[in-house]
């Protein structure tokens, strides 16, 4: 089963050689054009996930669809493998269903355009652009049920179809999606932005035929995937080793007591390639926290953070994927069958990061980052306004980015570099809340050489009657720290009634009632640090102790004694430093914190909340 490409001019193009220059101005305007995609998409959305934070992201193709520009990395061959039928001069697909790609999309709230972009009866390219959408159906709005049990109660699946056929737009299909979902406005000035964005793309690449020719444009492509192999197939003999290596890290619960799950990753490299093994990954879970993770994303994933470790010099695209060999046991976490839940995949997604980061630096420990990509924290809130209008809003918030070789993890950061906060101006202009604090959360992240970046506490005071659901993790595994760094501090929420009660509430949680005057304390995790605290400057501790980033009792975690106006203490620090070297064991390179039975055990006392049960396997 796949998809045919229908053209109608049988010519072949024509291999020709790409004068470097020519090169350059090509990969340069490709950029520029990717880069384009994205302006149009922030002006012309209207969800503040999209238009304020980002969540989208474009590519550019080549004629086979492998991703030239972009950042997830081609979303085409999975759509190609799965669609029947023709694809013709003309037509726009438009999908969200991740079983009906391989997983190129993760769950239905990412809505994928795919624009094929043909020249005189020949396909050259492909534009696209997917972007997650603020509601989509299904049984909880925001369409991210964390006890969601199947993928039906997830909101609408929207297997590939054409929204354009042949130039002509398929109104009825878009008007029965939007018949689906609680912000059909909004939901359709996002898809139009999405498309809009392809539109611009397949502008500038024929701008760019016209100038240099279907044949050199056609044949840059090639050359600029083909560098992108020969630059990596060095780097993946520099730095992975034939020996096998492990890593595992765990998602802390599934919303239903259960938890934690573990991802086991092995790798090792025969040949010039890579092998990248899945297997020993827990069973899929009864829950929505299973994550449909497509090889080709997988493999993009890893040449990233390869890049950007060892060579940020090189350009990223797919030319090397040939180089990558990933093998995902089927009906497991990272792989469940069909209809197995899917909404709330983002802890997994960012757990990734983290593991990779944990198998990439074992030979090379110089190159380790610390835990910190560990999740990609979500609220939402929802409800009627006084005059009967419905409001419903989806955030993205940020974490404590891990502490690394060249430096402290920033405090307060996405995970992903691309996402922005939603100004707390714009909350208050347009939803019933008040945002009473917004700062980073003092000494939450781990102690090192190089510090863990700060997770942030943010209170929302609501002002009207209303549902939050929150998506969150690492409230239960530490982030990790490496090279002597100490793991970051654990997320909590907290929720502040009116009258003041206070209570620990969960990390995933569905359909909360809050009511007027209610304060929602959403404090999140901090990065792991990064080197042997005790070899950081004192007087850097001083300044952070005065910006609020750091407390005087927190700075004895390096050894470095404050007095009452926050200048160092020489004698007493150099006093502290020397005992803590005499007394301690000797550095590893991970610390993991507490080993799992002993947080099951403490769970309560330091969390709030009770341990999760070990998760048990679910029927397939």
């Amino acid at each position: 089963m796949t998809a045919r490409i229908v053209e109608t001019n049988p010519t072949p193009f024509n291999p020709c050689e790409v004068d470097p220059i020519t090169l350059d101005i090509v990969e340069n305007a490709l950029k520029n054009a990717r880069n384009e995609m994205d302006a149009t998409v922030y002006r012309t959305a209207m969800s503040p996930g999209i238009r304020e934070q980002g969540d989208s992201f474009p590519l550019i193709a080549d004629r086979k669809g492998r991703m030239v520009v972009g950042q997830f990395g081609s979303f085409i061959q999975g759509f190609l493998n799965g669609f029947e039928g023709d694809i013709e001069d003309g037509d726009v697909i438009w999908l969200s269903d991740p079983y009906s790609c391989e997983g190129a999309v993760s769950h239905n709230n990412d809505w994928l355009i795919l624009l094929p972009i043909f020249r005189d009866g020949r396909l050259v390219a492909w534009a696209s652009h997917f972007g997650h959408q603020t509601d989509v159906g299904g049984k909880v709005p925001g369409s991210l049920p964390t006890d969601g049990g199947s993928i039906f109660q997830e909101g609408i699946r929207i297997p590939p179809v054409k929204l354009y056929k042949k130039g002509e737009f398929q109104e009825e299909i878009l008007n029965l999606v939007l018949h689906q979902v609680r912000m059909p406005e909004w939901c359709r000035s996002d898809l139009n932005a999405l498309l809009a964005a392809c539109r611009a793309a397949e502008r500038r690449v024929h701008e760019m035929c016209a100038r240099f020719g279907d044949d050199v444009f056609v044949a840059a492509n090639e050359e600029l995937l083909a560098r992108n192999y020969r630059a990596m197939e060095q780097l993946i003999q520099t730095t992975v080793s034939e020996e096998k290596l492990s890593f595992t890290d765990y998602i802390c619960d599934d919303g239903r007591g259960f938890g934690p799950y573990k991802i086991h990753c092995t790798m090792w490299r025969e040949g010039n390639r890579v092998i990248l093994d899945f297997d020993g990954t827990d069973p899929q879970s009864e829950s929505s926290i299973n994550f449909y993770m497509n090889e080709n994303m997988f493999k993009m994933f890893f040449g990233i953070y390869m890049i950007m470790v060892f060579d940020p010099q090189i350009l990223f695209n797919d030319g090397f994927y040939p180089l990558v060999d990933v093998r995902i046991p089927d009906g497991s976490l990272l792989k469940p069958k069909f209809p197995a839940a899917l909404s709330c995949r983002t802890h997994a997604l960012g757990r990734i990061f983290d593991i990779l980061g944990g198998l990439l630096g074992q030979r090379q420990p110089q190159f380790l980052n610390a835990a910190g990509f560990s999740s990609s924290p979500h609220l939402m809130f929802s409800g009627y306004n006084p005059d009967g209008s419905w409001f419903q809003l989806f955030q993205i918030g940020f974490g404590g980015i891990p502490g690394r070789p060249f430096g402290d993890g920033p405090d307060g950061h996405s995970l992903w570099p691309g996402f922005t906060n939603v100004p707390n101006e714009f909350l208050e202009r347009y939803y019933p809340m008040r945002i009473e604090r917004y700062e980073t959360e003092i000494d939450s992240g781990g102690a090192g050489k190089h510090r863990g970046g700060n997770g942030i506490i943010m209170t929302y005071r609501f002002l009207s009657e209303g549902t939050i659901s929150i998506h969150d993790d690492r409230w239960f595994i530490h982030p990790w720290g490496v090279n002597g760094g100490t793991p970051g501090k654990r997320a909590r929420k907290i929720l502040e009634r009116a009258d003041g009660t206070r209570t620990v509430i969960g990390n995933k949680i569905d359909e909360l009632k809050v009511h007027d005057g209610d304060q929602l304390h959403y404090i999140t995790w901090g990065g792991g640090g990064w080197g042997d605290p005790l070899e950081r400057d004192a007087d850097l501790l001083a300044l952070e102790y005065k910006r609020g980033l750091v407390s005087r009792e927190g700075a004895k975690r390096y050894g470095v004694v404050l007095d009452d106006a926050g200048k160092v203490d020489e004698a007493a620090t150099n006093a502290l430093r020397a005992d803590m070297r005499a007394n301690r064991e000797d550095i590893p390179v991970f610390d993991f914190g507490p080993p799992i039975e002993e947080l099951r055990k403490n769970a309560l006392e330091e969390t709030g909340l009770a341990a999760p049960r070990p998760p048990h396997q679910q029927s397939l």
